[in-house]
């Protein structure tokens, strides 16, 4: 396939991670022309700085991993992360509010998150390995009236999780295609075939640790 490197989002948010891990992540990321690198917020700086002079984007997550942090702290880590210069936000969805159907908490908390981002994408991780295929439905669903611009599948830190599977794919770019929303499948991506069966089911982006093994296969 043609352009794989463009799905991809260059991922390192492993707690332990150095600053050299970092920078090897950002070179490589240009070396192969990935869309972007995905890393914590407190990286966004060291990335913009390393990657100011390419088109590699920065991606940052809010309220990683286990999006229970208040609706404030999102907001105010959110406005922190653009400011720092992120391009796009990837948000973890409340999961308990989730099965609780808080519906109008998640739509609230969705909207005021893609305010804070300020005309950027929002990615909203609703963290498939923890919902059923209803639940999975609903999150896509609220994602729509809350604003997003993106349902991603997972963290990759559900502790014997699967990571995105093609049915959850599929399922999500069914539920909001309509609505102009598209796919970021995340977790467990780690060579061409399972990248390329991600496409194929809907996914417009891939967030991978794997990605320079996946587009030297």
């Amino acid at each position: 396939m043609e352009n794989l490197n463009k799905y991809i989002e260059h991922t390192l948010l492993k707690q332990d991670a150095k600053k050299s891990d970092l920078i090897k992540l950002f070179e490589e990321a240009k070396e192969n022309k990935f869309f972007g690198v995905c890393v914590n917020p407190c990286y966004v700086k060291l990335a913009k700085e390393n990657l100011k002079d390419s088109d590699v984007k920065i991606v940052t997550v809010i309220g990683f991993p286990l999006g229970a942090n208040t609706t404030e702290t999102k907001i105010f880590e959110t406005i922190n992360a653009v400011r720092d210069g992120a391009d796009e936000i990837d948000m973890v969805i409340n999961v308990t509010k989730l099965k609780d159907k808080e519906n109008n908490f998640i739509i609230d908390e969705i909207s005021q998150i893609k305010e804070a981002s300020q005309g950027h994408n929002l990615k909203v991780i609703i963290e498939t390995d923890l919902l059923d295929a209803e639940e999975i439905k609903l999150a896509c669903e609220l994602c729509i009236k809350g604003g997003a611009d993106f349902v991603k599948t997972s963290t990759g830190f559900v502790k014997g999780g699967v990571g995105a599977k093609t049915e959850d794919v599929k399922l999500m770019y069914e539920t909001v295609k309509d609505a102009g929303l598209r796919v970021k499948a995340s977790g467990g991506i780690r060579d061409k075939e399972t990248a390329l069966s991600m496409i194929e089911s809907g996914a417009s982006r891939l967030g991978t640790s794997s990605g320079v093994k996946i587009v030297s296969q």
